[in-house]
């Protein structure tokens, strides 16, 4: 076994473990169960028939009035027939009963995750706020602030020292409760902040 396969948490479960896990999602699948099992079964229970016929044909089929020869030939092709008819009907019922667990498994873990999704989570008080109304400086900050200019080339464009640059942009960081110029300028690409 590999390294990977047993550090695996499933590798370590029991079998019988991990099949009554997945039991729920086959349950409404019983008659496909047993279909196949029935399937197998014939299909198993044929098997030794055909070396039983070939043996009877060898052994007794060329002595006089012993039985129609021809009997043989249509023996092994019924047997045949049935053998392939079983082993397809076992396989079809475990194809069908299989993907239908399946589905609904998948179905239920979709399920889950998309209402994990869609549920009312509470607001994080962290997640950044869009206010209803910026000052123009404010404003002007997030645009310099969304083409990267440094604190220096701000004071100098507004003719201020880069110590006001700092409580302006600590004050629109507050407002917009986030904690990067970065982040300030993301959310005023997406909220629209830029076009006001």
């Amino acid at each position: 076994m590999t390294e990977n396969a047993s550090s695996s948490p499933l590798a370590r479960q029991p079998l019988l473990f991990r099949l009554r896990r997945l039991w729920p999602y086959f349950r409404g699948a019983q008659g496909g169960i047993g279909l196949a099992f029935l399937g197998a079964l014939v299909a198993a229970a044929t098997e030794p028939a055909i070396p039983a016929l070939l043996k009877l044909l060898l052994d007794e089929g060329f002595v006089a009035d012993a039985f129609p020869i021809w009997l043989v030939p249509v023996a092994l092709m019924g047997l045949f027939v049935i053998r392939g008819v079983a082993t397809f009907v076992a396989k079809y019922a475990l194809n069908y009963t299989a993907a239908g667990g399946m589905v609904e498994a998948m179905d239920t873990q979709i399920g889950r995750v998309l209402r994990e999704f869609l549920a009312d989570e509470p607001e994080d008080e962290n997640a950044p706020t869009i206010p209803e109304k910026l000052s123009k400086r404010q404003k002007q900050l997030l645009v310099m602030l969304d083409r990267g200019l440094s604190n220096r080339d701000i004071a100098e464009q507004l003719q201020i020292s880069e110590h006001t640059v700092k409580v302006h942009l600590w004050r629109l960081f507050r407002r917009l409760n986030v904690k990067s110029r970065s982040q300030a300028s993301h959310l005023a690409r997406t909220a629209g902040l830029l076009d006001m």
